[in-house]
């Protein structure tokens, strides 16, 4: 555990303790048990103290808060940029296989995951076309199906491999 999350959580027991002794001396003000007179210092003591542990604790869910709307950003950020980096990966193999356009839209669908016959309806085609333009893409590429098209896509590059599969 880091030291900044130690930290975080120290300060989250403070202000639950804090929030336990405002409770605590509510209901010990709404039962009547005032106790001695000189206890007032102690109980003002501990009703400001309470209220700086819930002020921190505050501030510090905030920031917290804050801290993680600021790392989904990146996260998402990095994620659009991976997405695109990838896609014009993909797209620059697809080129380097010299597909033809219907055959670079097939094969966009096989790496997305879509059926023959979801392609076909996509395409407004048969699926005997979209087969037959599958295997062109298997062929000109040189892979034997699609578990193996989208193998090596995604091993060349992760591995940035600038050569023609």
């Amino acid at each position: 555990m880091t030291s900044s999350l130690r930290l975080l959580w120290g300060f989250v027991i403070i202000q639950c303790l804090c929030a336990v002794a405002v409770v605590a001396n509510l209901v010990v003000s709404v039962l009547g048990h005032d106790g001695a007179a000189g206890n007032w210092r102690l109980r003002e003591a501990l009703e400001i103290s309470a209220a700086l542990g819930l002020i921190i604790g505050t501030v510090l869910g905030i920031r917290a808060v804050m801290s993680a709307h600021r790392n989904q950003k990146t996260a998402e950020t990095a994620l659009r940029a991976a997405s695109g980096a990838f896609a014009a990966a993909v797209d620059d193999r697809f080129k380097q296989a010299k597909l033809t356009r219907a055959e670079h839209e097939v094969a966009w669908f096989i790496v997305k995951g879509f059926s023959i016959k979801e392609a076909a309806d996509l395409r407004g085609t048969s699926e005997g076309t979209i087969k037959s333009q599958c295997n062109a893409i298997y062929r000109k590429l040189d892979v034997t199906g699609r578990a193996q098209l989208l193998s090596v896509l995604v091993e060349d590059i992760l591995l940035g491999h600038d050569d023609q599969m």
